[in-house]
């Protein structure tokens, strides 16, 4: 049965006196009794400290990047190794701000979804269209393309090791969001177009995670949903109250 996960992104927030300040509130006001994994991932700078405060809850830390090379000379840069040797096993990859800002390819991603999995990491991979491409009717052909050319040259064991997030684009950080309809519709494809590669155990098992503008208002429809398995939350992520919020309707 595939994992309920709800992970914040909290981008590029948070010093480290902040980050102890949010992390201590959501220890504090996160319901223990939920049945879903719990993921945060705070800013390179801090994610050592997080993992060292989070070491005794059901809190795991995720990096929101790295360098698909091993080392070498790329200057302010960080690889798999580096995150595993502070006790960060879990990435995220491919997130839309990554793909538009900082120009990473699916090729690129496909080379750091290798480098993560050699190095025995988890990730969590995104993918989703922009508004030009579902105003044109374009948005299932996108997001095939994209896991297509990121994703499915993995080996079948390897998709233990994913987690999946689907991002409109046109829904982060804009205040709109897909209805939950939408995203059942485009979740249900994505399942499908993994079941025609992979097989069904695959399709079933893996986890797909919503990530456009999850609120504490919206989060229970969107997740109640079947083929939405939990979300990758930006804003309300970064308010203990709305996160713990949020967790609690999974």
């Amino acid at each position: 049965m595939r994992q309920k996960i709800v992970a914040g992104n909290w981008k590029m927030h948070k010093n480290a006196e902040e980050t102890e300040d949010l992390l201590n509130d959501l220890i504090d006001k996160l319901p223990h009794d939920v049945e879903a994994h719990i993921v945060v991932a705070p800013t390179f700078t801090n994610l050592a400290s997080a993992v060292e405060h989070l070491e005794f809850t059901n809190i795991e830390v995720a990096a929101q990047n790295m360098h698909q090379s091993e080392s070498g000379a790329y200057t302010g840069e960080i690889s798999a190794d580096m995150l595993r040797s502070i006790g960060v096993h879990l990435v995220i990859l491919g997130h839309s701000e990554r793909r538009a800002y900082f120009h990473e390819t699916d090729s690129i991603l496909a080379y750091k979804v290798d480098t993560a999995l050699k190095n025995y990491m988890k990730v969590i991979f995104c993918f989703g269209e922009e508004l030009k491409d579902r105003q044109s009717g374009n948005h299932f052909n996108i997001v095939e393309n994209q896991l297509r050319d990121g994703l499915f040259h993995i080996a079948k064991e390897a998709w233990a090791n994913i987690i999946l997030a689907y991002e409109p684009v046109w829904a982060i950080g804009t205040g709109e969001t897909a209805t939950p309809e939408q995203a059942q519709e485009m979740h249900e494809f994505i399942r499908e177009t993994i079941r025609k590669s992979f097989g069904s155990d695959i399709a079933e098992d893996v986890s797909i995670l919503y990530g456009g503008s999850v609120k504490p208002e919206n989060a229970r429809e969107i997740f109640s949903k079947p083929d939405v398995d939990g979300g990758l939350i930006g804003g309300a992520a970064l308010k203990a109250d709305d996160f713990a919020a949020i967790v609690a309707s999974i």
